[in-house]
């Protein structure tokens, strides 16, 4: 019975149903004219009128039947459908690519990703215990959002209002002072739901997202720095109000379980990114959870650590690109990465000063350290230079994309120099012609 409601008054698809009918009657007349024997000149005429009368009628009805649908399905369309359609065709033959992280870094590089795949997982930290997301874990007891959110607006495919929506944050002096928008809906949406993943796949239909955002774990942690004189700090926001230098970072409770989705998406990737971010408390988090670090190991995908642009202050005050890939590797494994990405681009004294204020410095790209750990080194010109000092979103995504596919591309020979290793295209920077083992 439901099909007779294409029939009702009003619904502005009968006539051109209709339309397309009529077309088929015209067509079928004309073919059978077209098609008796011996047909006279004046026969052969009305049989080529009325097959192309038919004909148009036939498609003009269809494509005006369709296009009444979509005006009412997607009013604000931004884009014509043989667009979207082309896109995301294209986007589906891309790489599975898995980036681990949080932050601004791994919202940038998604943002540049989702150019040229939709099969994007982004692995997120839920350590974060500051600012807003630390308010609502603590008054709420949820998983903070703010992560999250970002990365899922980095994704989203809905229009910029929703995505300004998501991000506002309240000012003034009430109650809700300080507080994003995104986070208190995500907040709500579990609270709404009983559970803070399918909090998070509402949130991504809302947002219409091109991908996946999945957190590392559901238990609720706390990250821990133990810093260089053995004082312990608890808590990701006040590991950087220490002064003195990080030894080791770790969680509370030390054994959490990992969400299988996260394990499941790591174990069928193409390609694993580890970082841009704060490599202590957005980056390693994630690999402290249980079963992480062992499914990246194991997995047959590229694997790549982005390394930071900057310092950060305290927390990597002074560290060259191999000091982070010391840290990263000793909280985790050395095969946890087989490439590392460095930015080569040096930083205008303008903005040089405006960070020395702030005790952060360029990451000196010390390729031949990085060389000796055993990795092999990408250098080139990753950064945007505006306002701020930090990875330009095309460039690095299609920096990574680029290796990806030359690593897939690969004979087989290239392929098989040691297990776990990848080749990398003709075209990349590469400092060192093989990783080896380490």
């Amino acid at each position: 019975m439901r099909f007779l409601k294409w029939f009702y008054p009003g619904m502005q698809i009968k006539r051109w149903l209709l339309l397309s009918l009529v077309g088929v009657l015209l067509f079928g007349m004309g073919s059978a004219l077209f098609t008796t024997p011996q047909p006279s000149l004046l026969t052969r005429l009305v049989s080529l009128l009325l097959l192309a009368g038919g004909l148009g009628a036939m498609v003009t009805g269809a494509v005006v039947a369709v296009r009444s649908l979509l005006d009412v399905v997607r009013p604000d369309a931004q884009k014509e459908l043989v667009d979207v359609v082309f896109e995301r065709r294209h986007l589906e033959r891309g790489p599975k690519v898995v980036v681990v992280g949080g932050g601004t870094g791994l919202s940038t590089l998604l943002q540049g990703l989702k150019a040229y795949t939709s099969k994007l997982t982004a692995v997120v930290t839920v350590a974060d215990d500051g600012g807003s997301s630390g308010r609502l874990r603590e008054e709420f007891g949820v998983l903070p959002p703010g992560d999250i959110r970002n990365c899922l607006v980095a994704l989203a495919e809905a229009g910029p209002l929703m995505q300004r929506l998501f991000q506002y944050r309240f000012p003034g002096e009430s109650a809700l002072r300080g507080h994003n928008f995104g986070n208190l809906f995500i907040t709500a949406m579990t609270q709404i739901t009983g559970d803070f993943e399918r909090a998070i796949q509402a949130s991504s239909r809302v947002l219409a997202i091109q991908g996946r955002v999945i957190p590392s774990t559901c238990e609720k942690v706390r990250l821990v720095a133990e810093h260089d004189d053995g004082t312990l700090t608890v808590g990701e926001s006040k590991i950087s109000d220490y002064p003195v230098s990080i030894r080791r970072v770790y969680l509370e409770p030390a054994s959490v379980a990992p969400t299988q989705e996260a394990l499941s998406a790591i174990r069928e990737a193409d390609l694993i990114v580890l970082g841009p971010g704060s490599l202590f408390t957005s980056i390693i988090p994630n690999l402290l959870v249980d079963g992480i670090v062992e499914a990246i190991v194991e997995s047959k995908a590229l694997k790549i650590y982005v390394c930071n642009v900057m310092t950060q202050f305290r927390e990597t005050a002074g560290f060259k690109a191999s000091e982070h890939v010391r840290a990263l590797i000793a909280h985790t494994h050395p095969s946890i990465f087989q490439v590392c990405v460095v930015n080569t681009k040096p930083v205008p004294e303008a903005l040089l000063e405006r960070y020395r204020q702030e005790h952060a410095e360029p990451v000196e790209p010390d390729v031949d350290a990085v060389r000796k750990l055993g990795y092999q080194v990408v250098a080139d010109d990753v950064v945007g230079l505006e306002d701020y000092v930090r990875h330009n979103s095309d460039k690095l995504a299609r920096l990574i994309v680029g290796l990806s596919t030359g690593m897939r591309r690969a004979p087989p020979a290239q392929k098989a120099n040691r297990p776990g290793a990848a080749a990398l295209p003709p075209q990349a920077s590469v400092s060192n012609d093989h990783a080896s083992e380490v």
